[in-house]
């Protein structure tokens, strides 16, 4: 049986995007939910099926919601050691490492985050984000490390969701990129959409897509005659968009070091130490790492931030950095 949700639009309500205003009427789905319900033909506006969320209401709209029964999850528990920095009753803190993704998807069902979460505590994990996806707020890419946090129940998972689309989450990454950036520190605001000759990649558009923000600056510059031009970065996002920092970071020419996708190949460099060109041409992930989240905790209404270190792969490439350096 399918549960229906009947809501009539309001005066105040009027002009308002279909998703933005079932998300204002407190029915405990996460906006995401909401428009994968209208994407799916779950959604009825005075008994008409409406499949865009960006669709306005009107006054006196009858809207009609339709939410299928949850079907039987078939995740299967991966033994896999999650480094647990916080949990309580409602969130937990993940360290996560690269080359894990965060939940199921094409060609990758069991070894996933997720998996490891329900391995973990299969009871315990918020219902919001689908079957495939419980406790999951937000993702970090596979070859990407850091934090992040996960929503034990669904009060959690819709109060987290909310401070993440109000863009108060505090998100800072640290990452290594080619040559120096220019100025040294400063903001890029554009527009991110799915590349159109690669529909797995991302790119900048003066035209369509989402608004994304990256907030960066320097942190140290190594340029030595024995090695490549890199720069240690600090990146706080504004906004979460697919591969934003990556995408932010090749659009102003300093691809990040070791990524696989948005790249600049690594060139041998005479008389460069081998350890260091070792380690910088066979590093099997982006040098991105997740390092401080900051939020509000959805019922103590605390701010808590976490930070983490740099994982050992990418700190034996600074210190190696810093020694050719001197």
């Amino acid at each position: 049986m399918e549960k229906k949700i009947n809501l009539i639009v309001t005066d105040i309500e009027k002009n308002l995007r279909i998703d933005v205003f079932i998300n204002k009427m407190n029915i405990n789905l996460s906006r995401t939910k909401i428009k994968n319900l209208i994407l799916e033909k779950k959604l009825k506006i005075n008994n008409r099926i409406i499949t865009e969320p960006s669709k306005k209401v009107s006054v006196k709209d009858f809207i009609c919601l339709s939410i299928p029964e949850p079907r039987e999850a078939s995740l299967k528990p991966y033994k896999f050691k999650l480094d647990i920095i916080y949990e309580d009753s409602d969130l937990i803190v993940l360290n996560k490492p690269a080359g894990i993704v965060m939940h199921p998807g094409a060609g990758n069902l069991d070894n996933t985050i997720v998996n490891a979460l329900i391995n973990y505590n299969e009871n315990s994990l918020s219902q919001i984000g689908g079957e495939l996806r419980p406790g999951i707020v937000h993702r970090i890419d596979k070859n990407t490390s850091g934090l992040v946090v996960i929503a034990k129940n669904d009060y959690a998972h819709q109060s987290l969701s909310n401070q993440f689309n109000k863009h108060s989450i505090v998100r800072i990454y640290q990452l290594l990129i080619w040559g120096k950036i220019k100025p040294s520190k400063g903001k890029i605001e554009t527009l991110i959409t799915r590349s159109s000759k690669n529909r797995q990649l991302m790119e900048v558009s003066n035209t369509k897509g989402k608004s994304a923000i990256t907030n960066y600056r320097t942190l140290e510059i190594f340029e030595n005659k024995n090695s490549p031009t890199l720069s240690l970065v600090e990146c706080k996002l504004e906004t979460g968009r697919t591969h934003q920092i990556r995408v932010h970071m090749n659009y102003l020419g300093n691809s990040i070091v070791g990524d696989d996708k948005y790249k600049k190949k690594f060139k041998k460099i005479k008389n460069i130490n081998k350890s260091l060109e070792y380690n910088l041409s066979n590093l099997k992930r982006q040098f991105l790492h997740a390092r401080t989240i900051g939020f509000v905790h959805p019922k103590k209404n605390k701010e808590m931030i976490f930070n983490s270190i740099l994982p050992k792969e990418l700190e034996i490439i600074l210190k190696m950095l810093r020694n050719t350096d001197k």
